[in-house]
């Protein structure tokens, strides 16, 4: 049985669509999978504290596990840390807290679904200086004992007195009398002596007087008897 020209021609135009349609199809199964390529890693600081950040940008958001490795002469000597993700077309960013050494190599592996199991190529290494730390605030200095000032210094800038603090003596009040320059009672007063010391010394000179009288008449009374 003969197969007429347009029938294979239409055969002919179906394969053509079917492997258009496959290959399509396969294109899309392609763009809507998870690649390993859509995962990134960095090393960084965020402030004085070691970070590594891993990002996915898989646009078809297929939930993906992300585990950090310390490695040490190509094998694993710790694990980092492990965390989920989903990303976005415009990425989502995962931190894992690390205080990492410069020059320090770590393995990232991901995990989604059945479509990716492998690691970030190449290894992570950190940058050649650490995170370092803000430098202490300066302390006020103290003086020394040379900076301070001497006591003929600080007598230099005492204050001097105004007039209305001379240490001259106040003027004597309205109530009070000036002393009088006679003799008299207010001369006594001021000598802390008494108006007793004036009598005092009229009886005392009475009794000299007298003494001396008797003295001279008993010496005229015995010259008078030696005659």
């Amino acid at each position: 049985m003969s197969i007429s020209r347009r029938t294979a021609r239409s055969v002919r135009i179906l394969g053509v669509a079917s492997a258009s349609a496959a290959l399509t199809l396969g294109l899309a199964g392609n763009a809507l999978a998870c690649d390993i390529s859509e995962f990134s890693a960095v090393a960084k600081c965020d402030g004085t504290k070691g970070v590594i950040s891993v990002t996915d940008k898989d646009p078809t958001g297929v939930p993906a596990t992300v585990t950090v490795y310390l490695e040490s002469n190509g094998a694993d000597e710790r694990i980092v840390g492990s965390q989920d993700v989903k990303g976005t077309r415009q990425g989502v960013t995962i931190d894992f807290a690390e205080d990492w050494q410069p020059n320090a190599t770590y393995r990232v592996h991901v995990k989604a679904g059945n479509q990716v199991d492998e690691d970030i190529k190449p290894n992570l290494t950190t940058p050649a200086e650490a995170c370092t730390s803000p430098e202490p605030s300066t302390p006020p200095m103290t003086p020394s004992p040379s900076d301070e000032p001497s006591s003929s210094e600080v007598s230099a800038v005492s204050p001097t007195p105004t007039p209305s603090e001379s240490t001259s003596p106040a003027p004597a009040g309205a109530g009070e009398s000036t002393p009088s320059t006679a003799g008299g009672g207010s001369n006594l007063a001021e000598t802390g002596a008494s108006s007793n010391t004036v009598a005092i010394a009229g009886i005392a000179a009475s009794l000299v007087v007298a003494g001396g009288a008797v003295v001279y008449a008993l010496r005229r009374r015995g010259a008078s008897n030696d005659r």
